[in-house]
């Protein structure tokens, strides 16, 4: 998912007038109504946790407009049968729980057995976990252990158990999901910012291995982008702003001008990564934040010369 920025980040951008939104994309039709030129993953076959909503829906989506059979592995199982409906015959949906190792394998099987194969594994479900108390000191370490569970536990079981079937194949793409939130410290709470720091270096240890097998594993970070999770999270935060309030200022916090983050953006790096055109790249962090993390302005307090 994406990152929740700070609070006071968020206050402050109501002021600020939002930026131009590019195109609005659609993740409705499946594979149906294609204008690719090429499809990138004709005949391919992807596994995507967390694909029931959001960043993991748009993925779903894109994969299939490039000719990918997806299958949709969710917690959610009304949302994921409502999706996999959604993007049409070439998806379906499985149940999952990831932090429950045995249902990642057996997302894992049900895909080999029913395609004959595994191509991508997409460990994309997180969670954020509670803002409160914002305090290192005061961190409630039952519920730090629960987004750890989810968020490395999930992404580490749904590795081994696509590793599995990728190295004997000499073949396959893994690809996880971090946040911006993994690379400059202070973006989200505690627990997230901590868990999602953890990812890069999952990837770099498991691209050690797997660069001999012919395997690729990737992550992606995005910037903050307004997917129903987020917005759920920051109307519990801000309970009496409107929801267009809050989408309205999640596209204004963003530092390239003219552009937004949008699921799309994040839809299209996982396809790049996944697809023959990302085939040398492996044990990479793809940041998608617009230069979010590339700079800070100094605002250096110039003296008076008078």
């Amino acid at each position: 998912m994406a990152a929740i920025v700070l609070i006071r980040s968020i206050v402050r951008n109501f002021k600020r007038p939002a930026t131009a939104a590019s195109a609005a994309y659609s993740t409705g039709g499946g594979g149906g109504g294609c204008t690719c030129t090429s499809k990138k993953l004709e005949g391919k076959v992807a596994l995507i946790t967390g694909g029931a909503s959001g960043l993991g829906k748009a993925t779903a989506s894109e994969f299939l407009r490039h000719g990918a059979r997806v299958v949709i592995a969710d917690l959610d199982a009304e949302t994921g049968t409502k999706t996999a409906k959604e993007l049409g015959s070439e998806a379906e949906f499985v149940r999952c729980d990831v932090t429950v190792e045995a249902d990642i394998a057996g997302a894992v099987e049900m895909t080999v057995e029913r395609y004959g194969k595994l191509d991508v594994m997409y460990n994309n479900a997180g969670i954020v976990g509670p803002m409160t108390p914002a305090s290192i000191s005061q961190l409630d370490m039952t519920e730090f252990e629960r987004v750890m569970r989810i968020n490395v536990f999930g992404v580490v079981s749904g590795i081994k158990h696509a590793a599995k079937f990728m190295i004997p194949a000499r073949s396959g793409c893994i690809l996880c999901t971090s946040s911006v939130a993994g690379v400059t410290g202070g973006l989200a709470p505690h627990s997230y910012t901590i868990s999602k720091f953890t990812t890069p270096g999952i990837v770099k240890s498991a691209a050690s291995e797997l660069c001999e097998h012919g395997v690729r594993i990737n992550c992606i970070s995005p910037g903050t982008v307004a997917t129903p999770l987020t917005l759920s999270y920051l109307q519990k935060v801000f309970p009496k702003v409107s929801e267009e309030k809050l989408r309205e200022t999640v596209k204004g916090m963003g530092e390239l001008k003219g552009a937004e983050c949008e699921e799309a953006d994040v839809a299209k790096a996982a396809l790049y990564l996944a697809s023959n055109d990302g085939k040398y790249v492996t044990g990479h962090n793809l940041v998608v934040d617009g230069g979010m993390t590339a700079f800070k302005i100094a605002g250096f307090p110039f003296p008076s010369d008078s």
